[in-house]
């Protein structure tokens, strides 16, 4: 175990024998790369030996269970974590998720078989807020489509939605879309939401107004989607829903790929049924051979909404600070833990 100020005690129990063993950590987080270092250096510094994926994608099942023997915790990345996974992997206790997105992680398993899984929560939103707004602002200044004619040489413009004092819809009121409201709050727009468990204060407090989602829909200029994958959220915008938005609308999702039926929205978008669309995820990723790719009113990114340096370090820090935690026996923190229920309520042995 590790004991509280850092070091290693050389030693932790396991059926009634004394090792010297220092707990093993793997980085999954395979687009970290260099930037790995400096974390690679804190967790061995505190008593850690540490493995870093020597790929440059995601780890598939079988490769994260040849990955795992002997690795008590992971910093873990877009690999899936399933049932098979958790039952093969007899070391592990840990996954602490580079992010707050845990739709590829079997948390029922995790639960049952003993593996504490903890979230960076708290540590992206604002980054994530910043991608949807600039997706939103470059839409309706028509930024690309302007960039792209200049450099061709071309030159003159078409008319555009603008921003200011227009009418935002915001799908989900946690903390992205909190962060989302404020700056649109900023530019005098109006702000709809729609949340299946609504922060009515926060609401209250900062004029928003919470509608049903198809009065959002039929309303908004805008529609940012900020909700988590469920299967209740699968598909959420459907072409029933995106038939009720205006023809002068926009979509913009840094969510979830799955929360939009990407044929449905295709067929939108190109027979002009809305305006254009943002999007940050893709239901498969990278979107190859997506017929969204082909269309002039489409924004696209890859899965990098919250990829500034200063989320990165927030990320890190709080995924070190729970394998730590564990490490030394002690809670990673219930409010980032899925599955409270798995913490013990003494030592931790690894």
């Amino acid at each position: 175990m590790l004991s509280g100020g850092g070091q290693t005690t050389g030693q932790y129990e396991t059926e009634g024998m004394y090792t010297n063993v220092k707990p093993k950590v793997l980085i999954a987080v395979h687009h970290l790369g260099r930037r790995a270092i400096p974390y690679v250096r804190r967790l061995e510094e505190a008593g850690c030996k540490v493995v870093v994926t020597p790929l440059d994608r995601v780890y598939t099942e079988d490769e994260l269970i040849q990955a795992l023997p002997g690795v008590f915790a992971t910093m873990a990345g877009g690999e899936r974590y399933t049932d098979r996974v958790f039952r093969e992997a007899k070391d592990l206790k840990l996954v602490a998720r580079f992010g707050v997105g845990y739709e590829k992680v079997d948390v029922s398993a995790a639960t049952r078989h003993g593996v504490i899984i903890a979230m960076a929560f708290g540590t992206n939103h604002e980054s994530v807020a910043d991608c949807a707004f600039g997706m939103m602002a470059a839409l309706a200044k028509n930024l690309v489509t302007n960039h792209l004619r200049v450099k061709a040489g071309g030159w003159g413009f078409d008319l555009h939605r603008g921003l200011w004092r227009s009418t935002v819809g915001v799908v989900g009121l946690g903390r992205v879309g909190k962060a989302m409201a404020r700056r649109c709050r900023g530019f005098e727009m109006q702000v709809l939401a729609y949340d299946v468990q609504p922060d009515t204060a926060f609401a209250r407090d900062n004029g928003i107004i919470l509608v049903p989602l198809e009065t959002l829909l039929r309303e908004a200029d805008f529609v940012t989607l900020h909700v988590p994958h469920t299967p209740e959220t699968e598909n959420l915008i459907n072409g029933k829903r995106l038939a009720l938005m205006k023809r002068t609308a926009f979509l913009v999702n840094t969510a979830r790929g799955a929360l939009v039926d990407e044929e449905a929205l295709y067929t939108a978008l190109a027979s002009g049924m809305i305006a254009g669309a943002g999007l940050d995820v893709f239901k498969r990723e990278p979107p190859t051979g997506s017929p969204l790719l082909t269309l002039e009113n489409v924004i696209l990114s890859p899965h990098g909404a919250d990829a500034d340096a200063t989320t990165e370090a927030a990320v890190a820090d709080r995924c070190i600070a729970s394998i730590l935690a564990v490490a030394r026996g002690k809670s990673p923190g219930r409010e980032c833990v899925l599955n409270p229920e798995v913490l013990p309520s003494g030592r931790i042995d690894i």
